[in-house]
């Protein structure tokens, strides 16, 4: 099964979820708070060889990416996402990093069209929304704009391997179900539609496969807390 979302799909659903998502985050249900450390310790790293530009994709309201660039500023800073809301936040978020821009497009048009390379693309649990062929594409298009040694940071859920998609629902719904004790119940029941309808996981061999395919380096799994990865992939 295949999800196929045009744009307006897209800006109508994030439009919709966004404020559910980022209360679940606040309570670090997915593991924000580990995660971005992970991130935070790689831009500190590319911030110690130089200057460097990033690009994010799926961006919301930046809340956790802005502490990381903080500690390791960009020479810019590009993010890109279908809510506005979300954006109008990340303005607050971002204030204080210099040569921030954020777009309101969507995130697999605006690197396939970018006009400039990127040091860093980085992309944090949206990329699971794409089905399998727009993946591919969104792979293709990270290693066309990354600069010679440049990194493309995904953070997302994945399949175990072998595992379907429904076997991988049922998963992670009673984990929802049974691990997100302080959301309201309407709240909870939206959030499993939500992801029944709307995420799409790969397994890591389906994404080293298209890493490899469009001319990335295999992943190096940085961590992994439960469903949720932190990989990079290199130029």
């Amino acid at each position: 099964m295949s999800l196929s979302l045009t744009q307006d799909d897209n800006t109508a659903l994030f439009r919709k979820a966004w404020t559910l998502y980022d209360a679940i985050s606040e309570k670090n249900y997915m593991f924000h708070r580990e995660i971005y450390d992970h991130v935070s310790g790689v831009l500190q790293e590319r911030h110690a060889q130089g200057p460097y530009h990033l690009l994010d994709l799926g961006c919301g309201n930046a809340r956790f990416l802005a502490p990381c660039l903080k500690l390791a500023p960009p020479a810019s800073y590009d993010g890109v996402d279908l809510s506005v809301s979300a954006l109008d936040e990340a303005r607050t978020n971002l204030k204080g990093i210099a040569n921030t821009g954020l777009h309101h497009k969507d995130m697999l048009q605006a690197v396939e069209n970018a006009d400039t390379a990127f040091d860093i693309i980085f992309s944090g649990f949206a990329v699971h929304h794409l089905d399998a062929a727009d993946k591919q594409r969104l792979f293709t298009a990270c290693a066309e704009h990354l600069a010679p040694g440049g990194q493309f940071i995904l953070v997302d859920v994945v399949r175990e391997d072998g595992q379907t998609r429904e076997q991988y629902l049922d998963g992670y719904l009673n984990f929802m179900r049974t691990q997100w004790t302080e959301v309201q119940p309407e709240h909870l029941d939206e959030a499993c539609s939500h992801v029944s309808a709307y995420d799409f996981p790969e397994t890591l061999a389906d994404l080293t496969q298209m890493a490899k395919q469009a001319g990335l380096s295999q992943p190096l799994v940085l961590n992994r807390f439960s469903q949720h990865h932190v990989m990079v992939f290199l130029s």
